[in-house]
């Protein structure tokens, strides 16, 4: 008892002792200019406050107190910083540096899984479009020329535009995000790719074997173009994040390459998120139009060279004037000083 009141008095007159600071501390936070004398004694009086608040924080319990004194340290540590006003200034950097830079630097990545899965799918298409036992043993009585092309027409148009949009970009954002999130292990990423263009080719070689192929292109490639884009981007962002603990380069451990390798993937999927939107957009109200087949696969095909051009010359003219994908100094938190 008696040494919890000598705490209890100990712990006063520590209060007692600083009230002045405190309220200097509190003025000085107010003040909308201050010359250089008062910009020294903020600092400091910012710094003591700090302090005494980590102290009282350990001997006291008294959320009065606590609560009034970090107040006073966090209304000190914007003074000290600075307020900040909003801008919209990162998220135009990061359209117009940051995305296209890291789609750029990424660019050999995306672009062999591309011209690879392209490659591969073309095969399986005419593949299974020339073996149609197996196209009966995976999809029993999927042979049959108009089940096959009312079925694979109606998809486009089954539900609302609005809802096939939505449906469309999560269903394309999960595989993205399964590409990206699962990159480090490398494996996965084939994994899914191989799923991915097991699909394509079983469908595109029932409507080849159909006599529909026509049908096939017409339909996919209004939104295939930028849909399947976004997915080799994704694969092959994510497979570079893997290849960094593998092969982390000269002068960097494992943890540093792949933790750099990470945070450009996210920038890449912040982007991502805007591409499957656009792709949804197309596939939802595009591809089931009903247009002249050339005007379809015109905008569609018009998109895809609008992100090219993006990527690979709007992030080459940013690599080339040495920018970086990290926030501007002002953009970022400031370090406190402390004592």
């Amino acid at each position: 008892m008696a040494a919890r009141y000598a705490a209890a008095v100990d712990l006063d007159a520590y209060v007692s002792e600083r009230r002045g600071e405190w309220n200097r501390l509190e003025a000085l936070t107010r003040r909308r200019r201050l010359d250089a004398h008062e910009a020294d004694e903020l600092v400091l009086l910012y710094q003591r406050a700090a302090t005494h608040l980590s102290v009282v924080r350990s001997h006291s319990a008294d959320p009065i107190l606590l609560a009034s004194l970090s107040q006073l340290v966090l209304a000190g540590r914007s003074a000290v910083t600075g307020s900040r006003r909003f801008s919209w200034q990162p998220l135009a950097r990061f359209f117009t540096t940051t995305l296209p830079l890291e789609l750029y630097r990424s660019r050999r990545w995306w672009l062999v899984v591309m011209v690879l899965n392209v490659l591969v799918g073309g095969v399986l298409i005419a593949y299974f479009g020339s073996h149609p036992d197996i196209i009966e043993s995976l999809s029993p009585g999927g042979l049959d020329s108009e089940t096959a092309t009312s079925s694979f027409v109606d998809y486009y148009s089954e539900f609302q535009a609005q809802n096939f949009a939505a449906e469309v970009w999560t269903h394309n954002a999960v595989i993205a995000g399964q590409c990206l999130a699962s990159g480090v292990l490398i494996l996965p990423v084939i994994y899914v790719l191989g799923q991915n263009l097991l699909n394509i080719g079983l469908v595109g070689g029932t409507m080849v074997y159909t006599g529909n192929s026509s049908t096939f292109w017409t339909y996919i490639l209004p939104h295939g173009f930028l849909e399947l884009t976004s997915i080799f981007v994704a694969a092959g962002v994510g497979l570079r994040i893997g290849w960094a603990w593998i092969a982390p380069g000269p002068h960097r451990t494992r943890g540093r390459a792949l933790a750099e390798r990470a945070r450009a993937g996210m920038l890449v999927a912040l982007g991502l998120v805007v591409m499957l939107l656009v792709s949804g957009v197309l596939e939802a109200y595009v591809t089931p139009s009903g247009w002249p087949d050339p005007v379809r696969i015109g905008i569609g095909l018009t998109v895809w060279a609008a992100f090219l051009w993006y990527a690979l010359g709007v992030g080459a003219a940013a690599h080339r004037r040495g920018e970086t994908s990290e926030l501007a100094p002002e953009h970022t938190v400031a370090s406190i000083p402390m004592g």
